[in-house]
C-alpha cells in the first residue's frame, strides 16, 4: 500500500493560495480595464466636447458661453487627469498582483513537483515489492518441485 504525500495539507495550501491569487489578479485586470475605459470615454468626451467648443466659435461665440466651455473643458481636463492617474495606479496594483501571483505559482509548482517524485517512488517501491513476492512465489515453487 503506498504511503501518503506527506506534505499533502502544505500542497493543499499551496493550490488555495495559489487559487486566491489567481483570484485577485483578475479583479485587479478587470479594475484596470476598468479605469481604462473610463479614461478613454473622458478622452472621447473631452474631443467631442472640444470640436462643439470650435463650431460654436466659427458660429460667433459670446463671452459668457466662451467662459462656460472653457470652464467646462478645463473641469474635463482635471478629470482626465484624475483619471489618468487612477489607471497608472491600476496598472501599479495589476503589475503587483502579477509577481505575486508568479511567486505563488512557482511555489505550488515546487509542492507539485515534490508530489510527483513522492508518487514516483511509492510506484517503484510498489514494483519492487511485486517483484520480491513474485521471486519469492516463484522460488517456492521451484523448490517444491525438486523436492518431489
Amino acid at each position: 500500500m503506498s504511503r501518503p504525500f506527506p506534505l499533502q495539507s502544505v500542497l493543499d495550501l499551496m493550490r488555495n493560495r495559489n487559487d486566491a491569487a489567481t483570484q485577485r489578479l483578475a479583479a485587479l485586470i478587470a479594475a484596470e480595464r476598468d479605469a481604462r475605459k473610463t479614461l478613454a470615454m473622458l478622452l472621447q468626451y473631452r474631443d467631442e466636447y472640444t470640436a462643439r467648443f470650435r463650431q460654436a466659435v466659427q458660429d460667433g461665440l459670446g463671452q459668457p458661453e466662451w467662459r462656460n466651455y472653457q470652464e467646462f473643458l478645463d473641469r474635463l481636463d482635471e478629470a482626465v487627469r484624475q483619471q489618468e492617474q487612477a489607471a497608472a495606479l491600476k496598472a501599479a496594483h495589476t503589475a503587483a498582483g502579477q509577481a505575486e501571483w508568479q511567486n505563488q505559482r512557482s511555489r505550488l509548482n515546487a509542492f507539485d513537483t515534490l508530489s510527483d517524485r513522492h508518487r514516483a517512488g511509492e510506484v517503484r517501491r510498489e514494483l519492487r515489492n511485486e517483484q520480491k513476492l513474485q521471486d519469492e512465489f516463484a522460488a517456492r515453487g521451484s523448490d517444491g518441485r525438486h523436492e518431489q
